[in-house]
C-alpha cells in the first residue's frame, strides 16, 4: 500500500511538470507567433534578401559636336563565392583561359574563405556570357549534386569608362581610377558633377551568395551630367600631331599648342606632347599625366615684349613711328643686358624694335613708365593672375611685388624675364590684343547635359578692357611686320591671310639647380590681322640644338592656323597690310614721299 502511495504521488508529480513545461511552450509559441512575428519575419526577409549598390554610370565628355572623348559603357564584373570552390586548382584552370586571365591570379582569387572575391573587374559583358556559357555545358555533364560541378561564380553589373580618342586630348580629359573617381584633368575637377547618383538593387541570397536572375531594382541609378566642351576634335587632332612631330624633331622635353576664339575665351583645341592613353594607365608616370598648360610656369621671353610696348603706347609715352637709339647693350645696376645678337648702334622706330625683338630696346621703352604702372598693366594683362579657365591645379604664375624688385628687375621684367606664366596666360595675353583690348577669360566647358538630355549652355565668360582698341589695334600691325620677310618669323605666314604675331626665345628655369638651363622656344599668333578669328599659342620646353621661337614655333602654327581658317570658312583676308616703318631711314623717306604726293596733288587741284 505505501509503494502503491509512493508511485501515485510520483506520477502526479510528473504530470504537474509536463504541465507547466506545457504552459511555459505555449506561453513562448503566442510570444513568438503573436507578438514577435513581425521581427522574426524581418529577420527572415533579411537572411533571404540582401541590397547592394547599383553604380551609375558617369556623364560623357564630348567635343563642341557632341563627338565623345570620355563614355561610361556597359561592364559586367566577375566575383566568386570561394567557399563554394572545392578544387581552385582545376577551376583556375578551366576558368582562366576563357576569360583571357593568367591562370595564377584566378587561382589567387578563388582561393580562401571570402564569400565575396573579385576575380575579373569591369569586364565586358561578352566575357562574362562566354564564362557562363562554358560552365553550363561543363556542368551538364555531372548530376545536379555532384562535387565536380564548377560553381560559385556570379556577375556584378557595372561601368568602366572608355576614351575614345585615345591620347587625342588626355592631359586635358584626364582619367578615373579603379574605383570610377575621377583622378586627373577634368574627370578630377568635375568629377562630383560627372559621377551621377548610385542607385540601390536587392538580390535573393542562398546559403550567403547573390542567386543569379534575382535581381531587382529597388531605386533606380540617375545617369550622371554630361560635359560639353568648346573643344573641336578635327582641329585638335590637328594641333596635337604638329605638336607631336615638332617635339620629336627637336629632341624637346614637352610641348604645348593652344587655339583660342579671342571673342569667346573658347578653347578650340588644348594639345599637349608627350601624352598618354588613359585608357591604360597602369604604367604611365604622375607627370605625364599632369596638364602642363596651367601647371608649367616659364619665362615668356620676347613675346612679353608686347605687354611692355602696349602699356607705353597706351599711356601715350610713345607711338609706333616713335624713334629711339638702340645701342646693343645697355648696363642698368649691377648688369649689363645685351640683344640675342651683336649689332652697332641703331635707330628703329618702336614697330622696328618689336620687328627684331630688341631687349635693349624694349629696356627703353619700359622705363618710358614707372615700375608701378608696368606692374599695373602686367596685372591687368593675366600675369599672376588665374585665367578662370577651371582647368585644375591652375597655377598663377611668378609676379613678384614692384616692392621686391631688385635695381635689375625692371629692365629684365620689360623684356619678357623676371617673371613667369603658363601657356594659357600667355595665350590670353595675344588673346587681348586680338579681340581690341579686352581681355576675356578662356574656358573649355561649353555646357551641360543632364541625364534626360536638356542642354544648358555655360554663361558668358567675364570680360574687362585692359588697353584702348587703338592701342589693340596698333599692336597688331606691328605685329605682323614679326611675320615678315624682315622680322623673326617668316615661318609663319599664311598665303592669302595677314598674320600677326610674337616669336619668343628665353633661358628655361631648371628646378633641380635653381639656374638657368636649356631654353623655351615660342610664337604666338593670331589671324586674320585685321579682323582677328583665333588666337594659336606655341610652346615647346628645352629643345636641342636651334631653339629659336620662330624656327620652332612658326611652322606648327602655320600647319594648325591654317587647317583652323580653312575649317571654319574665313575668307582669305581682303586688305592689304600697310607696315610702319622700322627704321628712322625708312621713316623719313615715308614722310618725304607723303609729303611729295601731298604737293603733286595740289598742283594738280
Amino acid at each position: 500500500m505505501g509503494n502503491f502511495s509512493l508511485a501515485h504521488n510520483r506520477i502526479r508529480g510528473l504530470v504537474l511538470i509536463l504541465a507547466v513545461v506545457m504552459f511555459l511552450f505555449g506561453v513562448r509559441l503566442v510570444q513568438v507567433q503573436a507578438l514577435q512575428a513581425g521581427q522574426y519575419r524581418e529577420r527572415a526577409v533579411n537572411e533571404m534578401e540582401k541590397v547592394k549598390t547599383l553604380q551609375a554610370p558617369r556623364g560623357d565628355i564630348t567635343d563642341i559636336n557632341g563627338v565623345p572623348f570620355a563614355r561610361s559603357v556597359a561592364a559586367t564584373s566577375i566575383v566568386v563565392d570561394q567557399t563554394q570552390i572545392s578544387n581552385p586548382v582545376k577551376v583556375a584552370t578551366f576558368v582562366a583561359p576563357i576569360i583571357g586571365m593568367n591562370i595564377q591570379e584566378v587561382q589567387e582569387a578563388i582561393t580562401g574563405t571570402r564569400k565575396w572575391s573579385m576575380v575579373f573587374r569591369n569586364a565586358k559583358p561578352a566575357t562574362w556570357l562566354k564564362l557562363s556559357d562554358a560552365i553550363d555545358r561543363y556542368n551538364s555533364q555531372f548530376k545536379a549534386m555532384s562535387p565536380e560541378r564548377i560553381i560559385g561564380f556570379f556577375p556584378e553589373r557595372s561601368y568602366v569608362r572608355e576614351y575614345p580618342s585615345g591620347s587625342l586630348i588626355a592631359s586635358l580629359i584626364g582619367f578615373v581610377n579603379h574605383d570610377g573617381v575621377g583622378a586627373t584633368g577634368l574627370e578630377s575637377s568635375m568629377n562630383s558633377t560627372i559621377k551621377g547618383i548610385d542607385g540601390k538593387y536587392s538580390y535573393a541570397n542562398g546559403y550567403k551568395a547573390e542567386i543569379p536572375g534575382s535581381q531587382s531594382e529597388i531605386i533606380p541609378a540617375q545617369s550622371g551630367t554630361s560635359i560639353r566642351l568648346t573643344v573641336d576634335r578635327d582641329i585638335q587632332w590637328v594641333a596635337s600631331k604638329a605638336i607631336a612631330d615638332a617635339v620629336k624633331s627637336s629632341r624637346a622635353l614637352s610641348g604645348t599648342v593652344i587655339v583660342m576664339d579671342p571673342k569667346t575665351g573658347h578653347i578650340l583645341a588644348h594639345a599637349t606632347a608627350p601624352t598618354f592613353d588613359p585608357n591604360n594607365t597602369t604604367k604611365v608616370s604622375l607627370v605625364a599625366m599632369r596638364n602642363p598648360s596651367v601647371l608649367d610656369v616659364y619665362e615668356p621671353g620676347s613675346t612679353g615684349k608686347v605687354m611692355t610696348l602696349a602699356a607705353a603706347l597706351d599711356e601715350k609715352k610713345i607711338t609706333p613711328e616713335t624713334v629711339l637709339t638702340i645701342p646693343d647693350k645697355l648696363k642698368r645696376s649691377v648688369k649689363v643686358f645685351h640683344d640675342h645678337k651683336p649689332h652697332p648702334t641703331q635707330r628703329l622706330t618702336t614697330a622696328g624694335i618689336l620687328a627684331v625683338s630688341s631687349n635693349t630696346g624694349s629696356i627703353k621703352i619700359g622705363e618710358m613708365i614707372s615700375n608701378d604702372k608696368l606692374y599695373e598693366y602686367l596685372t591687368k594683362f593675366g600675369i599672376g593672375v588665374k585665367t578662370g579657365s577651371g582647368l585644375p591645379g591652375e597655377s598663377r604664375g611668378i609676379l613678384p611685388k614692384v616692392a621686391d624688385w631688385s635695381g635689375t628687375t625692371a629692365p629684365t621684367v620689360a623684356f619678357g624675364q623676371g617673371y613667369s606664366v603658363t601657356a594659357m596666360q600667355a595665350t590670353s595675353v595675344f588673346a587681348t590684343l586680338a579681340n581690341d583690348g579686352i581681355r576675356t577669360s578662356p574656358t573649355v566647358i561649353a555646357g551641360t547635359s543632364d541625364a534626360s538630355g536638356n542642354y544648358t549652355p555655360s554663361a558668358t565668360r567675364e570680360s574687362v578692357r585692359v588697353i584702348s582698341s587703338e592701342t589693340a589695334a596698333q599692336m597688331r600691325l606691328m605685329m605682323e611686320n614679326v611675320v615678315s620677310a624682315n622680322g623673326t618669323a617668316p615661318s609663319a605666314a599664311i598665303p592669302g591671310y595677314r598674320v600677326a604675331g610674337k616669336t619668343g626665345t628665353a633661358q628655361r628655369i631648371d628646378d633641380t639647380c635653381g639656374c638657368y638651363r636649356g631654353y623655351t622656344a615660342s610664337f604666338i599668333g593670331l589671324a586674320p590681322a585685321d579682323n582677328p578669328a583665333y588666337v594659336i599659342s606655341v610652346t615647346i620646353q628645352d629643345p636641342k640644338g636651334l631653339h629659336w621661337g620662330g624656327y620652332l614655333g612658326g611652322p606648327v602654327f602655320k600647319k594648325v592656323m591654317s587647317f583652323v581658317l580653312q575649317s571654319k570658312g574665313i575668307a582669305p583676308t581682303g586688305t592689304v597690310f600697310d607696315p610702319y616703318p622700322l627704321t628712322e631711314k625708312q621713316l623719313l623717306a615715308e614722310r618725304k614721299l607723303n609729303a611729295d604726293k601731298k604737293v603733286a596733288s595740289v598742283k594738280t587741284n
